[in-house]
């Protein structure tokens, strides 16, 4: 899920590996929830603004600095990538969230984290046993099912969400 940044960002040789311990390796670039010994640059890629920071994480490091107009020029054509990137909803929508990275999003686009009497309960594919709400779901797709690519992702998470406006 990280090449698509990997290559916005400059780095033009590299080696995609789901076990970047396996390998030998500068540097693992990889998402902040992943757990390896070598040395790694997490990064996040959940909402538009952990994309952005992401992109220019990794051009740091890769010695081609990007501008931060750069980096707003490949958010061009993706909806709701450019219209969360730089937001401050507040909807008084309250959500109910079964997922970390879920959170990110639901807190990027405004809405509110309850526990208890929600509008809406929120939850990753992965996640529909543990669910033990019954009415107002929205179920959202995970990483195995959907685009690798983190626009083309937040542009279907993000769409499902507006729905609940």
């Amino acid at each position: 899920m990280c090449e698509e940044i990997v290559k916005l960002a400059g780095i033009s040789e590299y080696v995609v590996n789901k076990f970047p311990d396996e390998e030998n390796g500068d540097l693992a670039i990889l998402l902040s929830e992943s757990k390896i010994e070598m040395d790694s640059l997490p990064i996040k890629l959940n909402t538009p603004s952990q994309v952005f920071e992401s992109i220019k994480k990794v051009s740091k490091i890769a010695k081609n600095e990007l501008s931060d107009e750069d980096i707003i020029s490949f958010f061009e054509g993706y909806e709701f990538s450019c219209k969360y990137l730089n937001s401050n909803f507040q909807r008084d929508v309250d959500v109910k969230v079964y997922s970390e990275f879920l959170k990110d999003i639901i807190l990027d686009m405004g809405f509110n984290i309850v526990d208890e009497d929600p509008d809406f309960v929120v939850y990753p594919d992965y996640l529909k046993e543990k669910v033990s709400e019954t009415d107002n779901l929205v179920e959202i797709p995970s990483h195995g099912f959907i685009s690798l690519n983190p626009f083309e992702r937040i542009e279907v998470r993000y769409s499902i969400l507006e729905n609940l406006i």
